[in-house]
């Protein structure tokens, strides 16, 4: 089998490259852009074929997909900070919903006809009334940042292409996700490498947050990933549904959890700049919808994601 993973240096694409690498048989292809950051897939880039590729190019994609021919295309390829989107709102969508646009109309114009998985986000629940929760797919769709409104464009695109040409689409909303390798800017890998520097007498015993009230629905990225690929495997084309654990924690509560693996006394200080102008004030998932098509469910505790987080950025640092 022949797989593409839009986006494959990044935290998850590394994450599902490992996963697919441990099922066997299968051809690995990723797109990277020239000047990606290949750190996270150092440890596997001889099992892999890399194609560089940037997915605002329509040719550049078109070129991938009539080289590679794939079976399955994982769409992770995304400008994936929400806190970016606000001061970039126009390369948000356009990175966004541009790339995806530009990969449905390489594939309809190719001799492939692969299924697409296509990461979507709970950022496209955005204000969410505290009756509506756990967050099932039907509910409405407030976005609250650039990012989640780019979400909803891909998320109606996926619809429209599968509807409209029978593109063999599925659209996943996960929610938050972390785990070992998670870029900096995501809060709990910040928290996480903050106190590794506070351990390693690196900076100052000080933790710097932003909205500690935010309340959010964690996986750990090595479950996010199999629900990938189940997704591919078992689920309706054209449809949406939410990978969550269904439980959720304050931020608050993340540090504490944090700040429980280690011994290092800290302050805590509010950053302006890590405020949003909006913020999601709680997204807990209903996750039943993909549980019953697929019978996945997730194995890993928060606090085991929690733990080896931390423990990646003592030993990275």
């Amino acid at each position: 089998m022949r797989v593409l993973i839009t986006g494959i240096t990044g935290f998850v694409g590394s994450h599902l490259a490992d996963y697919l690498l441990e099922k066997g048989d299968i051809e690995i292809y990723g797109i990277e852009r020239w000047r990606s950051n290949t750190e996270n897939i150092e440890h596997i880039k001889d099992r892999i074929k890399l194609i560089e590729c940037d997915i605002r190019d329509s040719s550049s994609v078109d070129k991938v997909i009539k080289q590679v021919k794939p079976d399955k295309i994982f769409h992770l390829a995304a400008q994936s900070f929400v806190l970016s989107s606000w001061h970039a709102p126009a390369e948000t969508l356009s990175t966004n919903i541009m790339g995806e646009l530009n990969l449905f109309e390489a594939v309809r114009n190719s001799d492939s006809d692969p299924v697409i998985q296509i990461a979507g986000s709970s950022e496209e629940y955005g204000l969410v009334k505290e009756d509506e929760t756990p967050i099932k797919e039907t509910n409405q769709l407030r976005p609250l940042s650039p990012y989640g409104v780019s979400k909803v464009g891909q998320d109606m695109l996926a619809y429209q292409y599968a509807r409209s040409y029978g593109i063999k689409a599925v659209v996943t909303r996960a929610f938050n996700h972390s785990g070992p390798r998670r870029g900096e800017v995501f809060v709990v890998s910040n928290f996480a490498k903050q106190i590794a520097e506070i351990e390693k007498k690196k900076t100052d015993p000080v933790i710097r947050v932003g909205n500690l009230e935010a309340k959010r629905d964690f996986t750990d990225v090595r479950d996010i990933v199999k629900a990938y690929w189940l997704a591919t495997e078992k689920c309706e084309y054209g449809e949406v549904y939410n990978i969550c654990s269904g439980s959720c924690y304050s931020i608050q509560e993340v540090l504490d959890m944090l700040l429980g693996f280690s011994k290092v006394k800290v302050e805590i200080k509010k950053d302006p700049s890590r405020m949003r102008p909006s913020d999601v004030q709680i997204l807990l998932g209903d996750n039943s919808k993909f549980c019953k098509a697929t019978g996945w469910k997730p194995e890993i505790p928060f606090e085991k994601t929690a733990e080896d987080l931390i423990n990646y950025w003592r030993e990275k640092l």
